[in-house]
């Protein structure tokens, strides 16, 4: 697996993503599986036989990089450092620095879009930058953490219900606090927070997570916590968006 790095990289960054997952590390896992690798050699040493160096360079969705900024240095360093087991033993061949860049992407119509996202449209509040659980996904414009998100997106959207997805809350006072829940529903007079638990990287404790939701949840929001599984497919999701619906309409009756 090793010799083949220099030329298709893949293999190792499967293995580096696991074991960032494995200390939950939920941006280095987002840019190496959501980012198209490629090494470049960045120069030559005729020292000893010769030494080739090498960079690797992570071109991430333009949905991704901006999320990224407030610790991008830290990224590249823990991807080369880390990579570094898996490579100690090539004599000739160093890889030396890791970037992660933005993926071009071919838009004829880019301009049209810079005027109108100048003129305000597609203006977002979603969560995105200071969280430290970033959402690499887009679909209609809004960001998601996992594929499950999009389901389940598509499910509540489909049943018409009005609902924001990775909505920001924050709370003031002597001690602020800013979460991001994956959806907020608002139904029939009743709010609910919906989290997708189960994902890739996910490393709460039933505990933390209590603790993130209390602040919605002291002022009478209803918090439904469902895991990943139950929305890996469109259709799995569509049943799981019903459920939601039918647990707040069950508990409007109640009041």
């Amino acid at each position: 697996m090793n010799d083949r790095f220099f030329a298709n990289p893949e293999a190792i960054l499967g293995t580096l993503a696991r074991l960032f997952a494995a200390e939950g590390r939920a941006r280095e896992v987002a840019v190496l599986t959501y980012s198209t690798p490629d090494v470049a050699e960045n120069g030559f040493d005729n020292w000893n036989g010769g030494t080739t160096f090498y960079t690797l360079n992570l071109h991430v969705p333009l949905s991704l990089y901006p999320q990224l900024q407030d610790g991008l240095g830290l990224i590249e360093q823990a991807v080369l450092d880390k990579a570094q087991v898996f490579l100690e033993h090539f004599t000739n061949d160093r890889l030396t620095s890791v970037k992660v860049i933005p993926a071009v992407v071919e838009d004829p119509q880019w301009r049209e879009k810079a005027a109108a996202w100048l003129a305000g449209s597609k203006v977002s509040n979603q969560g995105r930058v200071r969280s430290n659980n970033v959402a690499p996904l887009s679909v209609d414009g809004l960001l998601f953490r996992s594929q499950a998100e999009i389901h389940l997106y598509r499910a509540l959207k489909a049943l018409g219900v009005s609902f924001a997805p990775l909505a920001v809350f924050v709370k003031g006072g002597e001690t602020y606090k800013r979460i991001e829940p994956d959806f907020f529903i608002v139904h029939g007079g009743l709010s609910m927070v919906v989290e997708v638990d189960g994902d890739t990287v996910h490393t709460e404790t039933p505990a933390e997570a209590h603790s993130r939701t209390t602040m919605l949840q002291h002022e009478g929001v209803q918090i439904e916590r469902i895991p990943s599984s139950e929305c890996d497919s469109p259709e799995k999701a569509k049943a799981a968006a019903e459920k939601l619906i039918a647990a707040m309409k069950k508990l409007k009756a109640s009041r």
